[in-house]
């Protein structure tokens, strides 16, 4: 019986959409195959974090004599491991790490720089919430050698590819590199990552807001209203909305990426940048939320506009669906 299904893994979709630019060196590829490496090997670590803490918590011994490590830097070592010696990259940063990650001396240097948080969420392991990974990709700006901080410190829009991997029922990576967003599901039995969500579109308007309403009473009046004004009952404009909060910014966003709404992580009176981090979090999300049709805002100007100063800066976000985003902006700037 004939099937016409294709199968497209990662990494031949990555050769086909570098086959459409002719110029393509091949380090892009390169660099996506060695990360989807890495994220094999944390999905594996994150799948059996119960047994783990079962069999031996952290903090204990394991058969070997050595020290059991939390995840997240288990994470963040294995990254750091699979992309450093590639000759690819010419710096990178992390959300565990205060400054540059410098490329070892033995290591060729390469033309593009590497963020990432390696894993999103993580206070969220013990209650078996979805957590993940964000990475995000830019192209030198210094000519050779070792990557300095203005390599590293540049705005969103400078992006050339970004994207997330959500640890849940099922793994799943989701990345653009500026022709569209597509997402692979990874499939254990053959460890491979194949594509099942092709060139995603946010709606331009969803029914779901996320935010932690716990922070309510520090919040900016604008804010405060918007709320209000989701939860009011209108039915021309399918209000009231439903609240939707997970507590991990990968999970509550993939769900915003797929079904549409706004997520939001305001600043309040007690820290008026909020708590997500920019080059991290807010760009790499909004680079991918508007190749999928949404907005990205900090409730002065788009995300990918904002020029970082430090390596973890910290900006407030309100992401999602175009209209929904244009409604709460609205709000934002009212008097």
């Amino acid at each position: 019986m004939e099937n016409n299904t294709k199968i497209v893994t990662l990494e031949r979709h990555i050769n086909e959409m570098e086959r459409q630019h002719p110029g393509a060196s091949g380090h892009f590829s390169n660099i996506l195959r060695d990360l989807s490496l890495a994220i094999k090997i944390i999905w594996r670590e994150v799948s059996k974090a119960g047994l783990v803490n079962i069999l031996g918590a952290a903090g204990t011994q394991n058969v070997s004599g050595d020290l059991v490590k939390k995840l997240d830097v288990f994470a963040d070592e294995t990254i750091y491991k699979a992309m450093d010696h590639g000759g690819h990259l010419c710096a990178m940063a992390s959300e565990e790490h205060e400054s540059i990650i410098e490329i070892p001396d033995q290591y060729p240097k390469g033309k593009y720089v590497l963020l990432y948080d390696p894993l999103d969420g993580s206070g969220n392991i013990d209650a078996n919430v979805s957590i993940g990974t964000i990475f995000s990709i830019y192209r030198r700006i210094s000519q050779n050698g070792k990557g300095t901080i203005d390599d590293l410190l540049q705005p969103g829009y400078k992006q050339i590819a970004a994207g997330y991997v959500v640890f849940g029922s099922s793994t799943m990576l989701v990345y653009t590199s500026g022709d569209g967003v597509h997402g692979f599901t990874l499939d254990p039995s053959i460890g491979e990552f194949l594509l099942s969500h092709e060139n995603i579109k946010m709606p331009k308007r969803g029914k779901i807001y996320s935010v932690n309403e716990g922070n309510y009473k520090w919040w900016g009046t604008g804010v405060k209203k918007y709320i209000k004004y989701l939860q009011e009952e209108d039915k021309a404009s399918s209000r009231p909305y439903s609240g939707r909060y997970i507590g991990s910014l990968v999970a509550d966003f993939h769900r915003t990426l797929l079904y549409g709404g706004i997520y939001l992580y305001p600043g309040d009176s007690r820290n008026q940048n909020g708590k997500l981090r920019l080059m991290y979090e807010n760009n790499p999300l909004a680079y991918i939320c508007e190749q999928a049709g949404g907005r990205a805002i900090n409730g002065e100007k788009r995300i990918l506009d904002v020029f970082p100063t430090e390596l973890h800066q910290r900006t407030p976000l309100f992401i999602g669906s175009e209209e929904d985003v244009n409604d709460c902006e609205r709000f934002l700037k009212e008097p």
